[in-house]
């Protein structure tokens, strides 16, 4: 399998090389090409929707061959185009990815806060192979809108994306000339130790949530900057069906986990802590609690169905830069 993602990886950059060299290659002028990858879907339903994802760890296999030959056969290092969520959910962090230049997209912050950056979420940070200790993220081009004014820059059209370049002039030609090298920084750690807390469990009756107030810390006694937690049942007191978890982040390190549809009865399990970057280790810390039936709801009477109403247009740039 591995051997098989190379060879499509290399042979897509092996199109992308001849393309290149139908044009005359690079100018003097020109920066490299950047592979946009933003789907990790590899098969369709009937109906569109994804029936297949590729693991996380092809992922980066495919793009990091991709990225090698064509740096190899141009002379010139590519850049990688995504997003932050892509970059944590559906790549594994690699010390490979990060000897290549980074377009960040991530809309609805402003350039010109000195304070703005891309690659943050609430409570913490987006963990990958270019967040660095202090959860900052390397990039050196951040997309921040889709929403330009296109007539505005000349171009053809109502929209165009925007950027802005970190970096000085020479670092910008070092990109034209095959030059330019990553800077050399702190990387956030793999597989660090973590410690779950259990601040507050409120159990009572059927008819109400379940929640827990939970928190995760570093071994500095920092909170952990990304990942979530979940309840896993002990598999000899089986819940059937599985109640509905949802976690809302609090803020950094810090969850309140719900679980609804709880039936009546004592429960014993683990509040578990995951991280899919691998920054922070797994951690868990067992929770006991007890649901004693509540009140049934009234069956709801059966309304009759309004007439369907047409959708009002959405506006795909409500919230983003428009200049």
């Amino acid at each position: 399998m591995p051997a098989e993602i190379i060879k499509d990886a290399q042979a897509q950059a092996q199109k992308v090389v001849w393309r290149l060299a139908s044009i005359g290659g690079y100018g003097e002028k020109d920066l490299p090409y950047a592979l946009d990858l933003e789907n990790n879907c590899v098969r369709l339903n009937s109906n569109k929707t994804c029936a297949k994802y590729a693991s996380r760890s092809a992922v980066t296999l495919w793009a990091t061959s991709f990225l090698a030959l064509l740096k190899e056969e141009t002379g010139r290092t590519p850049f990688i185009y995504s997003y932050p969520n892509f970059l944590e959910s559906a790549m594994t962090r690699s010390s490979e990815l990060a000897q290549y230049p980074l377009w960040l997209a991530q809309y609805a912050i402003d350039p010109a806060d000195p304070l703005a950056q891309p690659g943050l979420k609430s409570g913490g940070c987006y963990v990958h192979s270019w967040t660095t200790s202090n959860c900052s993220s390397q990039w050196i081009i951040w997309q921040y809108t889709s929403c330009g004014i296109a007539p505005k820059y000349g171009v053809p059209g109502s929209r165009l994306d925007l950027n802005v370049f970190r970096g000085s002039p020479n670092i910008f030609l070092d990109l034209t000339k095959g030059s330019w090298v990553p800077e050399v920084i702190d990387f956030m750690p793999l597989n660090e130790p973590t410690q779950v807390t259990v601040n507050k469990l409120s159990a009572s009756t059927t008819d109400k949530l379940v929640t827990f107030n939970v928190s995760v810390i570093r071994p500095n006694l920092n909170p952990v900057v990304t990942g979530s937690v979940k309840f896993v049942f002990d598999p000899l007191t089986p819940v059937s069906p599985k109640p509905t978890q949802t976690v809302v982040r609090s803020s950094s390190g810090v969850w309140t986990l719900a679980l609804k549809g709880v039936p009546a009865g004592n429960y014993q399990g683990s509040v578990t802590y995951v991280d899919v970057s691998n920054t922070h280790a797994t951690s868990s810390t067992p929770a006991i609690f007890s649901v004693t039936q509540g009140v049934e709801p009234s069956p709801a009477p059966v309304k009759p169905s309004p007439a369907p109403t047409k959708k009002p247009t959405t506006d795909g740039c409500a919230k983003q830069i428009k200049n």
